[in-house]
């Protein structure tokens, strides 16, 4: 399984056209999963009024990428049940994941 790891230094995903630069390392790479740490997003990210995390998905969806956000994101769950929802939809899916941590992303692509 390849993982292409995000740093969690570096400049905020704030918008879509933040992620073109992620897409392309990983057009090199050619990994399993893009993992991008939730620190790394910007604000108003997770906000899904503002569509900015929908139109990031859509790009790497676009290309054929799995993502899998990697971090704490139960405040953002507690305050908004249409973020909720999107956390609990997508986790059923396998483009799109949430998870709390690295244990957590390899407990679910099966290596524990």
């Amino acid at each position: 399984m390849r993982l292409l790891d995000v740093p969690v230094d570096g400049p905020p995903l704030r918008d879509p056209k933040d992620v073109v630069d992620i897409i392309g390392e990983a057009f090199g790479a050619r990994p399993d999963w893009i993992v991008i740490p939730v620190a790394r997003l910007g604000d108003g990210v997770l906000d899904l009024k503002t569509r900015l995390l929908g139109e990031m998905l859509q790009k790497f969806v676009n290309y054929g990428f799995c993502v899998a956000f990697l971090g704490d994101v139960s405040a953002v769950i507690v305050a908004s049940k249409p973020f909720a929802d999107f956390v609990r939809e997508t986790n059923r899916g396998t483009q799109i994941w949430f998870v709390p941590d690295r244990a957590a992303l390899l407990a679910r692509l099966g290596h524990a």
